[in-house]
């Protein structure tokens, strides 16, 4: 045979196998309270179908001229209403997955590109179907619940196949800041008057609009997001504390003004969708102003007490434009809470003792504001009426200052607490006097 014979019987032999495009290399599954998420990685870009089936129960997966390399059988399948995954090859080179179901799910796929922290993904989501259904919880008033707990919403950032940054020894943020958001969790709920609610409690994702949503449907007086910053350079170090910009908060308004006509509950309960322009427009930015008023004051406070055990990165709370602050009527901060590119802050961040310390310090400075200011209909806000209220003393607290804010002369505050002195100690509670 001539050599143009042995080229044609190689090229026939290539022209009748199968040759992927793309290999699944890994695939992962996070189970989160509303929805299971199964992330396939993959070498490359891949388009995909998804398909749902009844009798039994399955969703079918086909994703177009792509190998499997790794064992989904690996996958972790308890407390997930998945019960079996398969997998084969359809029309030649397409890999077909089926997933046996063993309840009613609505599923959501998408892909996405590759990054410089992790390559080409397909996300699988199958949202549990009861979770879907539920009605949102109705905005509470005081007659309807007097006397009611301040809601703490506490946001772990990241999480699931979203590590966040990562520090010296793969130190990841979303493990750092989901250790501090429970200990943050454990020292309000022994609190009396305050309610914790977790927006992210364990390792799964939340996406930034999802995180929101929960503050809002749990009707928060306060969204806290946690978070250890990162930076290429390593002498990068301290503590933030952040609030939404200016312009943020001018945008969210006008957003949720455009967004009206879909929305019952816009600004503290009350509808935009009955107003002419200019009223709900005024509405509107009157609710984004009161409520970064009230995250900047409140994120200063904290800040004042984060400033007790880390070094600060800016000594006042910066603002910036953070989707995950933009709630028209929650008031929300992001506290960074060191930076775990730093080798000396990420050894610090890591150890358990050192996370109590920071949700000691966040804790200290939410309770010191809403002790001084609690929403009405609230049980602090009514033991503030009927026996004056408590302030935990902050770092750069004087006496003659804290008798200033709460209008009441200086002899009264130290006749009221038995003082013989202006001297006072961080962390100490002081009774202040019914004006």
């Amino acid at each position: 045979m001539g050599r143009a014979g042995w080229i044609l019987v190689v090229l026939c032999f290539l022209g009748s196998s199968s040759v992927w495009a793309v290999d699944v290399h890994d695939a992962r599954l996070w189970r989160a309270p509303d929805h299971t998420r199964i992330v396939f990685d993959l070498t490359g870009p891949a388009e995909h179908s998804l398909l749902v089936l009844s009798n039994p129960r399955r969703i079918v997966l086909d994703i177009q001229d792509t190998n499997l390399r790794t064992n989904l059988a690996d996958l972790k399948l308890a407390n997930t209403p998945v019960s079996l995954v398969r997998s084969g090859v359809r029309e030649g080179d397409d890999l077909r997955i089926v997933m046996e179901v063993s309840a009613q799910v609505d599923p959501r796929s998408f892909a996405l590109q590759a990054n410089e922290q992790a390559g080409y993904r397909l996300v699988l989501d199958l949202y549990d179907y009861q979770a879907l259904q539920s009605v949102p919880a109705v905005k509470k008033s005081v007659q309807e619940s007097a006397k009611r707990n301040i809601i703490i919403a506490i946001d772990a950032g990241h999480g699931g196949e979203d590590p966040g940054a990562t520090g010296p020894n793969r130190l990841r943020e979303k493990d750092v800041v989901l250790a501090i958001a429970k200990e943050l969790k454990a020292l309000f709920k022994a609190d009396v008057g305050f309610q914790p609610i977790m927006i992210r409690s364990g390792d799964y994702y939340v996406s930034l609009k999802g995180r929101r949503d929960l503050a809002r449907k749990h009707q928060a007086d306060l969204f806290v997001s946690i978070h250890a910053d990162a930076f290429k350079r390593k002498q990068a170090h301290g503590a933030s504390v952040y609030a939404l910009s200016n312009g943020g908060a001018t945008s969210t308004a006008a957003l949720h003004l455009a967004q009206r006509e879909n929305a019952a509950d816009l600004v503290g309960g009350v509808s935009l969708s009955d107003k002419d322009d200019m009223l709900a427009g005024v509405l509107a930015d009157l609710s984004m102003t009161s409520t970064l008023d009230t995250s900047l004051q409140l994120g200063n406070q904290v800040l004042r007490n984060v400033d007790d055990i880390a070094h600060l990165h800016k000594k006042q709370v910066e603002q910036a434009g953070f989707a995950v602050l933009k709630s028209p009527d929650v008031p929300s901060i992001l506290v960074e809470t060191g930076f775990i590119s730093n080798p000396k802050e990420s050894s610090l961040l890591a150890t358990s003792r050192y996370q109590k310390k920071m949700a000691s310090a966040i804790h200290r400075g939410i309770k010191g504001w809403f002790f001084a200011h609690p929403p009405s209909g609230t049980l602090l806000a009514w033991q503030k009426q009927q026996r004056g209220q408590q302030y935990i003393i902050a770092r750069g607290d004087t006496l003659s200052g804290i008798a200033d804010r709460f209008s009441i002369s200086l002899a009264d505050l130290k006749s009221y607490n038995r003082m013989d002195s202006s001297k006072i100690l961080v962390g100490q509670k002081l009774n202040i006097p019914k004006s």
